[in-house]
């Protein structure tokens, strides 16, 4: 089976989509930034303020490079995954990328209670992530193999579509296994 990699912005459903995809499929789930967080030991938001943005992508960087590599997987990354080159080459070249959107205000929405992003511990969290968007909406479009809205939709109904949209792109058909 082919990988599937989720990328997005944050709260744009790509853990909750990916679990329940990897369920659908009878495949692994790995989630990115908790593998950095089993390697480190500490949470995210721990290794920026004591390490820094950089330290954290170059751990990003080892980790998805590693998690890449293996076989009939669904990945979801960090929403600046996308910012480092190797990333996105080693995203492209061994997998599906599926591309979750999701608006600013759903992302608002979603990540208003959450005190797990770093990059909204800010004054003012929704020009942050008009900043985001407009410097990585543009990266996620360039290595996605399709792209599916999360905005105002269940989370089995994206995971669904994905495999329904995949299907149509796949020229491989025994890459994507039945889900029925």
């Amino acid at each position: 089976m082919v990988n599937i990699f989720l990328v997005g912005p944050m709260g744009s459903g790509k853990t909750a989509v990916g679990k329940q995809l990897a369920k659908l499929l009878h495949v692994p789930f790995y989630d990115s930034d908790a593998e950095i967080e089993k390697i480190a030991g500490v949470d995210i938001p721990y290794i920026f303020e004591k390490e820094g943005e950089d330290q954290f992508r170059k751990r990003e960087c080892e980790v998805i490079e590693n998690l890449t590599q293996l076989e009939g997987i669904v990945l979801a990354t960090g929403g600046g995954a996308i910012m480092a080159e190797t990333n996105r080459d080693n995203l492209r070249s061994r997998g599906k990328v599926v591309y979750l959107s999701t608006s600013i205000d759903q992302q608002l929405d979603r990540t208003k209670h959450s005190r797990h992003r770093p990059m909204l511990n800010v004054a003012d969290p929704e020009q942050r992530l008009r900043t985001l968007f407009a410097i990585r909406a543009p990266l996620y479009q360039e290595i996605a193999t399709i792209i599916v809205s999360t905005d105002h939709r269940r989370v089995t109904t994206v995971a669904q579509e994905i495999i329904q949209q995949l299907r149509l792109n796949t020229s491989n058909q025994g890459d994507m296994p039945s889900n029925e």
